[in-house]
């Protein structure tokens, strides 16, 4: 692993581990279904960037502001306005996160063909998020096709074919180039092992299409598999991206951990968050060295659906889970643990629930009944 990015990757494990009991997901507390990398803060009162961003976006980023000052979370949000149609992303948006280090990011939706580029993927960029984190997991009270699904894909975020790098050759002929790096490549598959190592998880699964790009998805795996030689009480294996979507799909408890490039952890989150309840209802960060933004961990499906923004029926679910997780990212656990237990516990109870996970409540009405379980 690349000198630079060590230090700070370890600081960050070692204050994860302090509070290993605490976070979501950790094997050795049940209670608790997701983990985020947390950082050393004081506890003190926050100040975190919000972009509520379009489509259902701002419903989502309304229900997390609600519910905050419902529990009295100590943190002040710094409102940003950004859409997905801009050509980029303005300064104020990245030096505000730059100051707050922290943001939490409803949706930005990137337009389909013409020539603007995905303003998520020059934010992550910008920022040196250089992995993604989302846990699919089964939730009580929502119903899915397989049961015990337990699994947490970490994605590289900032190069293979998202690097952006293609332009057309002659008229009907476009060359796109994908870019693995060795730094990269050890940088994301570092990152996966410590957070399986601080998360008692037994095994972490390298996702490639080596078989048949050699040379790029090869040194994916050759990178993954000298990393892996430093964990030895974790199991370590390898599969073909397709095949891995047909396991996914048949079987998904063999999975524990997942290590991906850029394009396959796309398909593999979205996959595994159907499986596992919908994107409605999975939380997750992007995360480098310095910053980290929480989100939805999926994104697949109906982000815009104008039906859903005018009925006011989106989930917000996924984003109130992505809210304690930036909750425990800055030491404010007590009022992550009040967040987390008040939306488990609204689903659970069933009296409340979205139109994607079996009910017909609007966004509002799910918040209202999370501030009420709080209390």
């Amino acid at each position: 692993m690349a000198g630079r990015s060590a230090p700070a990757l370890f600081r960050l494990v070692r204050s994860f581990e302090n509070s290993v009991g605490l976070g979501f997901g950790s094997k050795l507390n049940p209670t608790r279904f997701l983990t985020s990398m947390t950082r050393p803060e004081d506890g003190s009162p926050k100040t975190v960037t919000l972009i509520p961003g379009d489509g259902i976006g701002p419903l989502l980023t309304d229900a997390v502001e609600q519910v905050m000052e419902a529990v009295r979370a100590p943190v002040r949000f710094e409102r940003q306005e950004v859409r997905g149609d801009m050509n980029r992303v303005p300064e104020e948006v990245i030096e505000s996160i730059r100051k707050n280090k922290v943001c939490v990011k409803g949706v930005l939706i990137t337009p389909t063909g013409g020539g603007v580029s995905s303003l998520n993927v020059q934010i992550r960029k910008q920022l040196d998020l250089y992995a993604s984190l989302v846990h699919c997991f089964n939730m009580q009270g929502v119903q899915t096709r397989h049961q015990n699904v337990d699994i947490i894909v970490i994605r590289e975020n900032t190069e293979g074919e998202y690097a952006g790098l293609e332009h057309q050759v002659v008229p009907g002929v476009v060359e796109n180039l994908k870019v693995i790096t060795k730094y990269c490549s050890e940088r994301i598959a570092e990152f996966a092992f410590e957070y399986a190592n601080s998360n008692n998880r037994k095994k972490v699964t390298a996702v490639h299409k080596a078989n048949i790009m050699k040379l790029s998805d090869g040194l994916f795996l050759e990178s993954c598999r000298e990393v892996a030689a430093k964990y030895p009480g974790i199991e370590y294996n390898e599969i073909i991206v397709d095949n891995c979507c047909m396991q996914l799909v048949s079987k998904p408890q063999q999975f524990d951990v997942m290590v991906t490039p850029n394009l396959y952890g796309n398909l593999v989150t979205n996959t595994a968050a159907g499986l596992a309840g919908g994107t409605g209802v999975i939380p997750g960060e992007n995360i480098g060295d310095d910053y980290a933004i929480f989100e939805q961990g999926a994104t697949a499906g109906n982000m815009e659906s104008v039906r859903l923004v005018d009925q006011k029926r989106a989930n917000p679910v996924a984003l109130l889970l992505s809210s304690a997780m930036m909750l425990r990212h800055i030491q404010l656990h007590s009022f992550a643990d009040r967040i987390e237990t008040a939306v488990k516990r609204v689903i659970a109870d069933g009296k409340h629930r979205t139109k994607d996970i079996g009910g017909n409540s609007t966004t509002q009405e799910i918040v209202d009944a999370t501030i009420a379980s709080l209390h």
